[in-house]
């Protein structure tokens, strides 16, 4: 994955986000370590002090050169908060199960990659892995409260406090449609007329009679139509209206917007605007390569048409698709959690506080070493030298990436847009509550066991909504979501009245 395309992998990586990860961690222990951590005296600065060596798992494939950087990083730590950091990447298929395994074994380890998506945030600061972080920020994380977006810290509390620092980076997520810039021009489609799915099938019709060979809507197995939802559990059929005034959870496949939306993919599969296999496709890349394609839906950021551009070899345009919303699932997309048993906590929140507001270190850590990997062409841009391959690390995963390098060609005012579109973030009614699944665990398991079943045929069209639907909505209600929803209502009610919402 180039480095162009690395910063924006987690809005991809979030669409296909699966329902909430239950862990087998141990016990609560962040009252133990918060009496650790106070009983610590003062910072461990001094230099007559053996280095503290902080062991820090993330999510990503093991990078060829990252001995070689992490020696350079580890001088640098080492002289400016008197520690060392020992980083292990699990690749991303793996890593919330082995995360669980050691997390519940207690592996020693200091800091841990965790979000919505992988290692799931709520449900393991719920479980007592991490520690409550509230003190920890307060004496030792000021540089990182001084820079992220306050939102972040104030949406991912769970249950009042924070168990985890969120990277700073896009805050709403905004879906777009995309679209293969050569055919737009070819046959000179107005995509800003794109504004509903059902707005999308003159151009698809066009597509499909005029080019053989390219597929007019690329879509995979994971695909959900927009529709007007706040979830409480994402890609589970229950949700609030994201205008709701009276926060009334609703079963989403009984509503006319998902009959609708349900229909319409419908009609797409059958006129063969999607491919016959997309319910079990997990990947287009083959398309993307290719060219081969002429439209698909995407969550988008500041500049994003740029980075797709670069990253297949062409140019890619999009339209706006939603609005932009501060999800649940959007905040918690990227963060880094303090282990539970963390012998240094006070050293680990220090190592936080220096990653998200030291540009060298942040740097140093994503784009590996200068003359190496890379080489400047202004102060704050880089471009990428041939080892860049041995060094390719997952930005989005790594904390602040307002404080990394711009690419070439970037533009300078790259981070005054992001901040335009945090600020243009519309906070989605759940925002800041967390379902507690602890009294349904088995409803929800035979939940997703009908989900397996009927989900992604239903949301890719390649079903009749008209006979599956009615099956469907059946056993979802005999495994149990009825009870799901009622559970949820009660506590979204009890969030509302303490929340003044």
């Amino acid at each position: 994955m180039s480095k162009k395309r690395k910063s924006f992998s987690l809005l991809l990586a979030t669409l296909m986000a699966l329902t909430l990860i239950v862990s087998a961690c141990g016990g609560n222990k962040a009252a133990d370590n918060t009496n650790k951590a106070s009983n610590t005296s003062g910072s461990s600065n001094t230099k007559a002090e053996e280095p503290v060596k902080l062991i820090w798992y993330t999510i990503g494939a093991p990078q060829k050169d990252m001995n070689k950087v992490l020696e350079e990083v580890n001088k640098y730590t080492k002289e400016k908060i008197n520690a060392t950091i020992d980083m292990k990447m699990i690749d991303f298929g793996d890593y919330t199960q082995k995360m669980q395994v050691m997390a519940a074994s207690g592996e020693p380890m200091d800091i841990m990659f965790t979000c919505s998506w992988a290692f799931d945030y709520v449900q393991n600061a719920r479980k007592g892995a991490f520690m409550e972080l509230d003190d920890l920020l307060d004496k030792y994380g000021k540089g990182i409260k001084d820079t992220i977006d306050p939102a972040f810290l104030e949406g991912s509390k769970v249950d009042g406090h924070n168990y985890a620092i969120p990277a700073n980076k896009e805050l709403p997520a905004q879906e777009v449609w995309r679209f293969n810039k050569q055919l737009v021009d070819k046959y000179k489609f107005d995509i800003s007329k794109a504004t509903t799915m059902d707005s999308l099938e003159p151009m698809l019709k066009t597509i499909k009679e005029k080019e053989p060979g390219v597929t007019p809507y690329a879509m995979v197995k994971d695909f959900m139509p927009i529709m007007p939802f706040d979830y409480v559990i994402e890609k589970m059929p229950m949700a609030v209206y994201l205008d709701t005034k009276d926060y009334k959870v609703v079963n989403i496949l009984e509503t006319p917007e998902a009959k609708k939306a349900l229909e319409t993919v419908h009609k797409f599969y059958k006129a063969g605007y999607v491919s016959p296999e997309v319910a079990t496709t997990s990947s287009v890349d083959d398309l993307y390569k290719s060219g081969k394609w002429f439209m698909d839906r995407a969550a988008t950021q500041p500049l994003a048409d740029n980075l797709w551009s670069a990253s297949y070899g062409y140019p890619v345009v999009s339209t706006a698709a939603s609005k932009p919303y501060i999800y649940n699932w959007s905040v918690m997309g990227s963060m880094q959690a303090i282990s539970a048993n963390s012998e240094n906590p006070e050293k680990a929140m220090e190592f936080l506080n220096l990653l998200n507001t030291d540009p060298y270190l942040r740097n140093l850590i994503d784009s590996g070493i200068e003359g190496v990997h890379y080489q400047k062409v202004k102060d704050n841009m880089i471009k990428n030298l041939p080892d860049a391959k041995n060094y390719d690390m997952p930005t989005f995963s790594l904390g602040n990436i307002m404080i990394t390098y711009l690419n070439e060609g970037d533009p300078e005012n790259k981070w005054d847009e992001f901040k335009k579109f945090n600020a243009s973030g519309i906070k989605a009614p759940l925002l800041g509550f967390n379902f507690d699944t602890s009294k349904v665990t088995n409803e929800i398991a035979a939940v997703n066991n009908v989900k397996e079943e009927f989900w992604s045929s239903l949301m890719t069209g390649t079903v009749d909504p008209d006979e599956y639907l009615p099956k469907a909505i059946e056993k979802f209600k005999t495994a149990g979501l009825d009870k799901i929803i009622a559970e949820a209502q009660t506590q979204i009610d009890a969030w509302r009245a303490a929340n003044n919402k």
